[in-house]
């Protein structure tokens, strides 16, 4: 069962309502025409335009009672349980999201946690801190001491993590400063070795 359609595009001439088979055609230089006032024109949209839409689940009422009821509507029969906590849901309460049933409380739980990454409306660029840490101690090179591993640590901690909201963000960040992390340990083992060499041999 499907509900009614989104509204749809006026002709811009007679302001009639075009079909939606008029919209988006395959080649950018075939003009269609109105099929009230033949007026020639070309309509693109999105799909979610012309799309059925699902109707409002409501939930079911109980009728027998055995049946289960749901935890935040003890009048709506339970249809499935939430992935995460196991609470009994009805239709009203259920929300599919990342190939889960969730309920509202878990949902609102995971999105202030950041443990739905489909919600976030912000992330830590943690590439930015790991080349920071690997950079900024240069400058005063006893610092890198303890800046270097800190970079070094946070490459490998973060690599897997979403690095922002923009999909054409890429780790070059997080290969820089794992190349320079691994230079200035390698420089100070480097130094510590000579340092050890000459106390020994002194």
């Amino acid at each position: 069962m499907t509900g009614t359609p989104a509204q749809r595009i006026p002709c811009g001439k007679c302001r009639q309502r075009l079909p939606p088979e008029l919209y988006n055609p395959q080649d950018f230089s075939t003009m269609t025409a109105c099929p009230a006032c033949g007026a020639l024109q070309q309509v693109y949209s999105f799909p979610a335009l012309t799309r059925n839409l699902d109707p409002i689940r409501t939930g079911e009422r109980i009728v027998d009672e055995s049946e289960a009821s749901c935890f935040n509507h003890p009048g709506k029969r339970a249809e499935k349980s939430c992935d995460q906590c196991g609470r009994f849901i009805c239709g009203l309460c259920e929300v599919e999201l990342e190939g889960q049933c969730l309920c509202p409380d878990c949902l609102s739980s995971g999105r202030t946690k950041g443990k739905l990454t489909s919600l976030t409306d912000e992330r830590i660029l943690y590439d930015n801190i790991a080349l920071m840490l690997a950079t900024l101690p240069i400058l005063t090179i006893s610092l890198t001491l303890f800046g270097a591993p800190a970079a070094l640590y946070v490459c490998i901690r973060h690599w897997n993590t979403p690095l922002g909201l923009m999909k054409s963000r890429r780790r070059w960040r997080f290969v820089v400063a794992a190349i320079l992390a691994t230079l200035q340990i390698c420089a100070w083992l480097i130094f510590f070795i000579s340092i050890f060499k000459e106390v020994t041999d002194g």
